[in-house]
């Protein structure tokens, strides 16, 4: 069962270790002592850093472990300062502040289903539980790993012990990664993370029965809204109508109200600000529910009305 929490908590960095060339891992242990919250595969959680800096990384130790949490920090050279600040400032005994867990991208390790991780880069953070619950339960499954070098592709050393399982894709090698031949043979499903070029050839792959699953670190792309127009949201616990214009977020107009939403990455990546639709058609704009999803929720920081109204549980 996926477990869903908004509650914010202190944690200590217990210890921090470079795995390969610009990626970090942080053991982070809560500071009372008492047993973390249960996570599954494809979980992830948000650091709350200084200056009001939220990042969401992907939880990719043990989940069986309920004494610390580990992550994985790619630097990021043209990022916006977090991942900086995780490299160079942040050390052992240090505190902050985590929000989490959440799962948008779950993993059930039951049925007999072929099963093709595909991980791009630092996207085999979320993967790595979920091929762990693979294969102990025995299930048919294969990894396909890409990154620009081996220098560059965090716990392959963990991954080495099963060769026939797991592929290794080194751009300096000279060895691409070929998206569309990992649907060949029977039908199965595929998890994918990682750049947004990569999943977006993976998403291409739901035909002759596969499914496919992505969970993105980079905003899609979409084009104009398919109701251009300002539209009305009424907020139904305060009983408000707001009027949201063009190229206004309904998550600004909310908060601009004096109304509290929990937020963090404001790009339709991490989930924070999922809220209940109650009335109205949505135009789903975000890459955790993306388009053609259903309309029960929304991402308010993307998402927009696909009419004139929405009635939100806010």
């Amino acid at each position: 069962m996926s477990v869903f929490s908004d509650i914010q908590r202190p944690v200590v960095v217990q210890a921090r270790r470079e795995l390969v060339e610009g990626v970090l891992a942080l053991d982070l242990a809560p500071t009372n002592g008492r047993p973390l919250p249960p996570w599954t595969p494809g979980s992830h959680v948000d650091l709350l850093l200084p200056g009001g800096v939220e990042r969401q990384y992907s939880l990719c130790g043990d989940p069986a472990d309920r004494g610390s949490y580990r992550v994985a920090v790619l630097r990021e050279p043209d990022g916006r300062g977090g991942s900086a600040f995780v490299h160079d400032v942040l050390a052992v005994g240090d505190t902050l502040r985590v929000r989490g867990p959440r799962n948008h991208f779950p993993f059930d390790p039951g049925g007999n289903q072929r099963t093709v991780f595909v991980a791009g880069g630092i996207g085999i953070t979320p993967l790595l539980s979920m091929v762990q619950a693979a294969d102990a339960a025995g299930a048919d499954w294969s990894l396909h790993y890409a990154g620009r070098s081996r220098a560059t592709m965090a716990f392959l050393d963990q991954l080495a012990g099963q060769p026939d399982r797991v592929h290794v894709y080194a751009a300096d090698e000279g060895r691409r990664l070929d998206v569309a031949s990992l649907v060949d043979g029977p039908a199965g499903r595929v998890f994918c993370c990682g750049p947004r070029r990569l999943v977006d050839a993976v998403d291409a792959l739901s035909v002759n029965g596969w499914t496919v699953h992505t969970e993105r670190f980079e905003a899609r792309e979409f084009g104009p809204p398919v109701w251009p127009d300002a539209f009305d949201i009424e907020l139904a616990l305060s009983g408000s109508t707001l009027r949201v214009q063009p190229g206004e977020s309904i998550l600004d107009a909310v908060e601009d109200s004096g109304a509290v939403v929990v937020s963090s990455c404001r790009v339709g990546t991490c989930g924070s600000c999922e809220t209940p639709v109650l009335e109205g058609s949505v135009e789903h704009r975000d890459s955790v529910i993306g388009p053609g999803g259903a309309g029960q929720t929304m991402m308010i920081c993307v998402s927009r009305a696909a009419g004139p109204s929405l009635v939100l549980e806010l």
